[in-house]
């Protein structure tokens, strides 16, 4: 692939304020991928559509959005309709799989274990780990480097995902290490990260994920931003 026919920016979204980021009881009767958004992860993303208007400069952008009812709804009310086009529903950017309907003390059971076994390698119960995500995020890659060769890539790539999907997704790109991985926390929803085309053609972070544990990245890992 010619390097000039790389996108310009490639843009990562975390879904708006889902019901279940109030109250997590909903998914004992709600399965995981029906959850909806709030007014508020509505205006969330209505305000993040506007930014990411202005950083796209009103140009078309090729979209990937998880099949998650809260991704889609994000999508919709982003507000940028006229510059998208058809968006691809992409499954491998869904959420991480934590079970089928839940139980709430099973669950906050399990993510205890998590946070002793490691977020990475922990497998819940019914669902993924984390290095699952990071493998299927891994073959999302390769279909995306296939399609930024077609003659109509635009300059402009969106994903509209979630926020261990995210990092996950920044990990992979950037080669980081497991436990960089471990101390990085989630984007807050609709927040966005955004990696920008640089003069060698590479890519950086137009800021780096929060840390919530005390791990020094390293200086490769801290190459990935600007």
């Amino acid at each position: 692939m010619e390097l000039t026919h790389r996108p310009m920016r490639i843009a990562l979204i975390r879904h708006g304020e889902s019901e279940a980021n109030l109250d997590k009881t909903i998914y004992e009767r709600t399965p995981d991928h029906a959850v909806p958004l709030t007014a508020l992860g509505h205006e969330q993303a209505g305000k993040a559509g506007r930014e990411l208007r202005e950083l796209f400069e009103n140009e078309p952008v090729r979209v990937y959005v998880s099949p998650y009812l809260r991704a889609r709804q994000t999508l919709d009310s982003l507000g940028l309709d006229d510059l998208i086009g058809v968006p691809r529903e992409e499954p491998r950017l869904r959420e991480q799989d934590w079970a089928n309907l839940q139980d709430t003390e099973d669950i906050e059971r399990q993510e205890q274990l998590r946070d002793s076994f490691g977020h990475f390698f922990y497998r819940f119960t019914h669902g993924e780990s984390g290095s699952d995500v990071y493998d299927r995020v891994s073959t999302f890659l390769e279909t995306m480097h296939r399609d930024f060769e077609k003659p109509n890539a635009p300059r402009n790539v969106l994903l509209v995902s979630h926020g261990l999907t995210m990092r996950l997704f920044c990990m992979r790109w950037f080669h980081w290490s497991v436990r960089f991985f471990e101390s990085l926390r989630n984007p807050a929803n609709a927040e966005t990260r955004v990696l920008l085309r640089q003069p060698d053609f590479r890519y950086k972070l137009d800021r780096p994920f929060e840390q919530w544990a005390a791990y020094q990245p390293t200086e490769r890992e801290r190459s990935a931003w600007l």
